[in-house]
């Protein structure tokens, strides 16, 4: 499983329940059907490859269209746990999407005041009794 691309491009292996032995050309025939969707036959037996991007589509919601549209994926509990990781994951990229940007000129002003701030070992000394000591 590749997770993140660049901009929100997301690219995962669903993996097919192994009866009927020719669903799987069949769900990348109808995930190709999605507008902004890609898929293609796995390298990996029962797999198909598909690429989306986020917040358009979700993992989840991909599958949950496979099912409806009476296709099996996988049920062992590998496979759900792969799943449910990469639900939360999507979950949270979504999440973070939403976050406003943080004013990054508001920060600038502090960095520069911190700059030009004395700090750490700061001697009080004046300049000419420190060449005399």
């Amino acid at each position: 499983m590749k997770p993140c691309l660049s901009n929100g491009a997301r690219h995962h292996l669903i993996q097919l329940y192994p009866l009927p032995p020719d669903q799987a050309l069949h769900a990348v025939l109808f995930l190709n059907s999605l507008e902004g969707v890609i898929a293609h036959d796995s390298d990996h037996k029962h797999c198909i490859s598909v690429l989306y991007h986020l917040p358009q589509y979700r993992l989840l919601w991909l599958e949950n269209q496979l099912k409806q549209a009476g296709f099996h994926l996988d049920e062992s509990i590998l496979s759900k746990i792969k799943r449910a990781l990469v639900h939360y994951c999507e979950d949270i990229a979504c999440s973070n999407l939403e976050i406003p940007e943080h004013n990054v000129k508001s920060r600038d002003v502090y960095v520069k005041v911190w700059e030009k701030h004395p700090h750490g070992d700061h001697d009080e000394t004046p300049e000419e009794l420190r060449r005399y000591l």
